[in-house]
């Protein structure tokens, strides 16, 4: 999974790098088009959250896994400059826990993201960008067991989360998108007050959407 996964992000540093150039050869002729300092940019994308675990102590040993989840996700971009963005993802979704021994319950996520984003060509219509920032993770809703006895977690997590994408413009202030993020998120579980280890969730989101200059 983490071949393939970088197989595809060194595809997208390939094709964007490639876009960026075509783009820039002919920038828009719409003095309107493109980002600037002040605007302000409103995505909505369906995700794919694919969970890159590794799960350490008994959970480990018992094979401990999350599935994958699809939901929505909308997020907010304030160009500082021309080419400088920060943006704040907004997304929550469920995932089943699955062992060697059978599923474990579901846990829902939260799991708000703050980007500091650099936008190339950003006069363009074709206007990839790359960002790096930080992931505060609450667990919340979670109904876990291990046959009858139930399993606690570490509602709280911080960690970094980088990310790459592309918009295309495709009217005034229409844009399609495409982004791929990678986020470090981790808890710890227990029962009965033994510590059953570490789990590093650590997923791949791919995401595809729509989005709204202001």
């Amino acid at each position: 999974m983490k071949k393939v996964f970088g197989a595809v992000v060194m595809a997208c540093a390939s094709l964007f790098a490639g876009v960026a150039h075509a783009a820039g050869d002919a920038p828009s002729s719409d003095s309107t088009g493109g980002n600037h300092a002040g605007d302000v940019l409103v995505r909505l994308r369906a995700i794919s959250i694919q969970p890159d675990v590794t799960a350490g102590g008994a959970l480990g040993t018992l094979g401990v896994d999350v599935n994958n989840a699809i939901v929505p996700e909308l997020d907010f971009t304030y160009m500082i400059r021309d080419d400088i963005g920060v943006e704040l993802i907004l997304a929550t979704s469920r995932h089943q826990v699955t062992s060697s021994i059978g599923g474990l319950g579901g846990v829902s996520v939260l799991p708000p993201t703050l980007l500091l984003q650099y936008h190339f060509n950003h006069a363009g219509r074709v206007r990839p960008y790359v960002g790096a920032g930080v992931n505060y993770t609450y667990f919340y809703n979670d109904k876990l067991k291990a046959g009858d006895t139930p399993v606690s977690i570490r509602h709280s997590s911080f960690g970094p989360a980088l990310q790459a994408g592309v918009d295309v413009q495709v009217a005034k202030n229409l844009f399609v998108n495409a982004d791929l993020k990678k986020i470090w998120m981790r808890t710890s579980a227990s029962a009965d007050g033994a510590d059953l280890g570490s789990l590093k969730i650590d997923p791949w989101v791919i995401g595809i959407g729509v989005g709204m200059k202001f």
